[in-house]
């Protein structure tokens, strides 16, 4: 197994930003979604905290499944902000979701939330303490914790082999970041240590593909 190579915390590039957020990444998304709602049924009118909301689509995909909700969404990326800001308006969700630009680790939550939630930010951390801690005390207790990441593969030879497999078609800045992204992610022993670490008994872990993991349960 190689060991883990970092990339950037902040994915503050405008063109950087602006290729993911161009990104088909719907059905993704939506399975992102509808597994969350499926696994909690008791998120009809909660207050949800999306940590590295990116440009929004999964806030705004969650908006639309769940009409009483109310969500946060933050992200330490100006770029991704902006980007986030003409989605949420364009969708007509300005009065149900509220975003912040700002480190996760440096962020006070107007209220403890009561689901916090989670897609593809936690392999840009250095230190992933920091972003389990923040899950355990920016959430209410027995909040449904929902946080899927990338899972880093054997070798960069395989980690190329994925890159091709799922996004030969896309632009060479998505491939790109693909790429490191993979090489910067976390094993599925490691993020099972970093539960373990924070004391998260009632977090479990899941693997359900070739480059993803999932972490599930409550605080």
């Amino acid at each position: 197994m190689m060991d883990r190579r970092l990339e950037p915390e902040i994915m503050d590039g405008e063109e950087q930003a602006r290729v993911y957020a161009a990104a088909d990444f719907a059905k993704e998304n939506q399975d992102f979604v509808e597994q969350f709602v499926k696994t909690y049924d008791d998120m009809e009118k909660a207050f949800v905290l999306d940590l590295g909301c990116g440009p929004g689509d999964i806030l705004i995909r969650l908006a639309r499944c769940l009409p009483e909700l109310s969500l946060l969404g933050l992200d330490a990326s100006p770029a991704m902000i902006r980007l986030a800001e003409d989605a949420v308006k364009e969708a007509g969700f300005t009065t149900r979701i509220t975003l912040h630009c700002q480190r996760f680790q440096d962020f006070t939550p107007p209220a403890l939330a009561d689901a916090i939630i989670s897609n593809s930010m936690l392999h840009h951390i250095p230190n992933p303490l920091q972003f389990w801690y923040a899950v355990k005390t920016m959430a209410k207790p027995r909040a449904p914790v929902f946080v899927m990441d990338l899972l880093r593969p054997d070798s960069p030879e395989t980690a190329q082999s994925l890159v091709d497999q799922y996004a030969a078609e896309e632009p060479e800045q998505l491939r790109h970041d693909f790429y490191y992204s993979l090489l910067s992610a976390f094993t599925e022993d490691e993020v099972a240590a970093q539960l373990a670490e924070l004391n998260f008994s009632r977090l479990f872990i899941d693997v359900p593909d070739d480059r993803h993991w999932m972490v599930y349960g409550r605080t």
